[in-house]
């Protein structure tokens, strides 16, 4: 379970630096820990913070791709 603290903090202190298919891919992982029943109510709730960090930053990620197709698009019009 120690190994699992330290990968959620590395996999936190990096997320900003993630791409958006690899938050995707991070958030699969931290659903399966969770739906785990040997994961913990503390992990899971580290788990979750983590969970929802990823999302904000991935819907921003997304949120800057929309913008940029949007201005290619108008400058192609």
């Amino acid at each position: 379970m120690e190994a699992d603290k330290n990968q959620m903090t590395d996999a936190a202190g990096t997320a900003e630096e993630m791409t958006i298919e690899e938050s995707f891919d991070r958030l699969d992982e931290i659903l399966e820990k969770m739906e785990d029943e040997e994961t913990g109510l503390e992990d899971s709730f580290r788990l979750y913070e983590e969970g929802l960090k990823l999302i904000r930053r991935a819907e921003a990620g997304i949120d800057r791709v929309e913008k940029k197709i949007r201005i290619l698009n108008e400058e192609e019009s």
